[in-house]
């Protein structure tokens, strides 16, 4: 079971971390078994020391020369390397089968990632998923390269240690588990509190990271719109309740670990006294007293060892359960769908609320024609970057349905949506890379001829002939910064690259000035030439050159026609025409 609350991804239940961890295991499995043989060979070996030097003691009080003492000693000393090089060896095969299963982990996460849908990013925040990405893979990745193998050699020297105890005598081993008591209690307490301690603090995590995201990004706008003062407040409450989180987790451990390190003693002590009296009575050798007390004097290492991976795995736990929660988000389409029989686009009915606010769309009904030039226009808040988001299959209608060749947009896989529809906002990424690979992204085999028609199509190919080393440059940090009317560009470029079948552009030339506006979107135009283009129109040249104008008002359509008919039928787009037309010719 996982737990998700709106607008949130969700987090894995403690029985699907489970399944996830065997699952993980069973992928390596045949590394994991050499792992578990090694340490039971190195945990044998360790029990070797006890037994011989209590042999030692006997001896000794038997009467027993420097020879036999020598030989045991000699035995020790063996019985010391063999189990020193199997614990480095176990360490070693553990630390190789952690990295593998990190890579397996790290691998699922980014294809996880990756098969979301845009609009659930969106309402979780990229913080959350950023640190789910950082924090918790890296914790995840600690655990099994260090933690899991340590914790694997530890539990079986402790195990064996037990049994070894009870092999010299049950009752020594009985009292020596009982003095063990106080740790399995103090743990039973800090089990039930910690993975909701540390979910807490990971969430918490998230939000700080959402907070500083939105913030340095929308920085401008916050400085324009006089926004600091509500952006630290916010920042401050999140660091706060991250503070008291970590403060939490904190308090668990402090009552956790001192519970723990007293009660060490107790097993030993416990042992001394019984032993020392079945001694007294010739119940049993002093060398047998003194094996069980040095093998539960052995357990502290161990233990303590467990203890603290225990801890570990508590906060690896809650990482983990974040990390795979990704695997019961919802899924952007699988590619099941059956294939468009045509490019033909129907919105039918479609109604849509954006979580707990109002219906933004109400009842929309519109037939887009292959190879048509569609400009939406209206007043801002009438929906239009709405309806684009329904059309590109980034949300899916509340009512209604959105469909290209008669399959649901929304139903169709990503790499079948990519090559039906594109959506362009004037929201664009530059990825780290050269120029060249951020093309690639959108046409892999595309040839430097065909990046460069793509460059020319959109009006750049100028500036990154300038570039040091052209089409080689590095983008990003580390390399050539671009400014947004370029980052622009190459997002255009990408989609020229891309070939869809239905372009919607949603204030994607919004950065650009409006001369090279123009002259890009009539670049494209040409380019995509018998392709279906969909421009949410903010400058209205864009809808007098388009085949027909849809003009959206409170959410609904409410004409639909060409430039001259909607000019001519004097209603809403006539008057958003003659008020633009006439700033322009003030302006000019």
């Amino acid at each position: 079971m996982s737990t998700h609350t709106s607008g949130q991804l969700p987090v894995a239940g403690p029985a699907d971390v489970r399944k996830a961890a065997f699952r993980l295991v069973r992928a390596d499995r045949r590394a994991f078994g050499v792992v578990l043989a090694l340490n039971v060979l190195a945990a044998a070996a360790g029990l070797a020391g006890p037994w011989l030097l209590g042999s030692i003691i006997d001896d000794v009080r038997g009467g027993g020369g420097v020879r036999a003492v020598d030989r045991l000693a000699l035995w020790i000393l063996v019985c010391s390397l063999a189990q020193l090089l199997l614990a480095r060896w176990a360490r070693y095969v553990g630390h190789r089968f952690g990295e593998r299963t990190l890579a397996r982990v790290r691998e699922e996460f980014v294809d996880r990632t990756l098969a979301l849908p845009a609009s659930v990013v969106e309402r979780a925040g990229t913080g959350d998923l950023t640190a789910r990405g950082t924090a918790d893979v890296a914790t995840v990745g600690t655990t099994l390269r260090d933690a899991g193998p340590e914790l694997l050699i530890n539990t079986v020297q402790l195990l064996f240690a037990l049994v070894a105890v009870f092999v010299l005598d049950p009752l020594l081993g009985v009292v020596g588990v009982l003095g063990l008591t106080p740790i399995w209690c103090v743990l039973r307490w800090y089990l039930r509190r910690a993975r909701d301690g540390y979910l807490a603090e990971g969430a918490a995590a998230s939000d700080v990271a959402e907070i500083v995201a939105a913030t340095a990004s929308g920085a401008r706008t916050v400085e324009t719109l006089r926004l600091a003062d509500r952006r630290v407040a916010a920042s401050r409450d999140a660091l706060e309740t991250s503070r008291r989180t970590r403060l939490h987790t904190l308090f668990l451990r402090s009552v956790f670990f001192p519970v723990v390190e007293v009660s060490y003693i107790v097993p030993v002590a416990a042992v001394l006294v019984v032993g020392g009296v079945l001694h007294a009575r010739d119940v049993m050798s002093l060398g047998a007293v003194v094996a069980a007390a040095l093998y539960l004097r052995q357990l502290s290492e161990p233990l303590d060892q467990i203890l603290i991976r225990v801890e570990q795995l508590q906060s690896s736990g809650a990482s983990f359960a974040r990390v795979e929660g990704l695997a019961r988000a919802p899924r952007a389409g699988t590619g099941g769908s059956p294939a468009p029989a045509d490019d033909l686009i129907d919105v039918t009915g479609v109604r849509y609320t954006y979580g707990r606010g109002g219906e933004v769309l109400h009842g929309v009904d519109l037939t887009v024609r292959p190879g048509e030039r569609l400009a939406v226009v209206g007043p801002s808040g009438a929906g239009k970057t709405t309806l684009s988001r329904l059309l590109a299959g980034v949300d899916a209608p509340t009512a209604g349905t959105v469909t290209v060749g008669g399959v649901p947009v929304v139903g169709l896989g990503p790499e079948q949506l990519r090559r039906q529809v594109v959506l362009v906002t004037q929201e664009h990424h530059v990825f780290l890379g050269t120029v060249r690979d951020n093309l690639l992204i959108a046409e892999p085999a595309a040839t430097d001829e065909a990046l460069w028609a793509a460059l020319d199509a959109v009006g750049a190919a100028d500036w990154v002939r300038e570039l040091p080393e052209g089409l080689d440059t590095g983008l990003g940090d580390g390399g050539r910064r671009t400014d947004g009317p370029q980052a622009q560009q190459l997002a255009l470029a990408r989609v020229v690259l891309a070939d869809p079948h239905t372009l919607i552009l949603d204030e994607a030339t919004a950065l650009l000035d409006p001369a090279t506006a123009r002259h890009t979107e009539r670049a494209l135009a040409a380019v995509l030439e018998g392709r279906t283009v969909i421009a949410i129109a903010h400058r209205l040249h864009t809808a007098h050159d388009a085949d027909r104008v849809a003009v959206m008002e409170n959410g609904v359509l409410s004409e639909l026609g060409t430039h001259e008919e909607l000019v001519a039928a004097g209603g809403a787009y006539a008057a958003l025409w003659h008020s633009w037309h006439g700033e322009r010719e003030a302006s000019g």
